[in-house]
């Protein structure tokens, strides 16, 4: 528990210390010039053709957190069309742009995480980690993903915004409640009253939750469910700080004696505040891929 609050303390201080390294790219891709490496991207995918993208001579390609050329991607050759649902999260001030959209390989949905880098209006990493089904993701609801949400895409009002070091504070309980296994409220996560988490498109925790007892709400729904997972791995993706989103990626250790492990990215949405929704897209992956192979 020492070292998770260590290592979370240490993020928040090295990105509140990095803004003035990192708006350097930024200052040459805003945030429409971001959004639309994703939307350059996912067009790449399903027209099977890269050769049109901006990559850096260095990009550096991870498809299910395993190193490969770009070219060698199997989502390249295999992406037909794409659906409706796309929620993208852009942090300006490092240059960075990610999505969890939703895709078609031959009229089979899949839920697709994307996150890019961009330094020089150049592609310097790229990161992607799709989810086919249930099996791969513990919870497959696509009914669930057919439209981006109201709340994840409200544009707070600047006195609304938070600070990106208190949104980051914010998110970061999230963690650090998983790990005390208890409740979010025992280490005063500062949910709203009508917060909610969605998982892979299904409800898990707000005023509409059935999953379990309790899950009502979020800030004292039982999180005993997770002590067999143990501490989570946390990597900080991206502060949307237009939009008061903080984008995590938390991986556990071994789920179970196959040795998979879980790996979730989580979006927060945080104005006013306090934490208004989670929303996550989640994958199994093998045990030695638990840091994604970034770090």
């Amino acid at each position: 528990m020492t070292n998770l609050r260590l290592k979370l303390c240490w993020m928040v201080l090295t990105l509140a210390s990095a803004p003035v390294l990192a708006a350097q790219p930024a200052a040459a891709c805003d945030r429409e010039c971001l959004r639309s490496k994703v939307t350059q991207l996912l067009y790449a995918l399903v027209k099977h053709d890269i050769s049109k993208l901006p990559v850096a001579d260095t990009v550096r390609v991870t498809e299910d957190a395993v190193d490969k050329p770009l070219k060698s991607v199997g989502l390249v050759t295999t992406v037909t069309a794409l659906r409706g649902f796309r929620q993208d999260f852009i942090d300006e001030r490092a240059g960075v742009v990610g999505a969890h959209v939703m895709v078609e390989e031959s009229g089979a949905p899949i839920m697709l995480v994307v996150r890019l880098k961009v330094v020089a209006d150049k592609l310097t990493e790229i990161e992607l980690v799709p989810t086919r089904s249930r099996t791969e993701g513990l919870i497959f609801n696509i009914d669930g993903l057919k439209s981006a949400s109201e709340v994840m895409n409200y544009a707070p009002r600047p006195e609304q915004l938070p600070t990106r070091d208190a949104a980051l504070k914010a998110a970061l309980k999230y963690p650090e409640g998983l790990t005390l296994a208890r409740t979010f409220a025992a280490v005063n996560a500062p949910f709203a009253p009508d917060a909610y988490r969605y998982e892979n498109g299904q409800i898990m925790a707000g005023p509409d939750c059935k999953f379990q007892a309790g899950c009502q709400n979020i800030a004292t729904q039982p999180l005993t469910i997770f002590e067999r997972l143990g501490d989570p791995m946390v990597r900080v993706v991206a502060v949307d700080e237009r939009m008061g989103i903080v984008w995590l990626r938390l991986a556990w250790g071994v789920r179970q004696e196959g040795g998979d492990q879980l790996t979730a990215f989580e979006a927060f949405k945080v104005f006013d505040g306090q934490i208004h929704a989670v929303e996550a897209f989640i994958r199994i992956l093998p045990i030695e891929k638990r840091d994604g192979g970034w770090k």
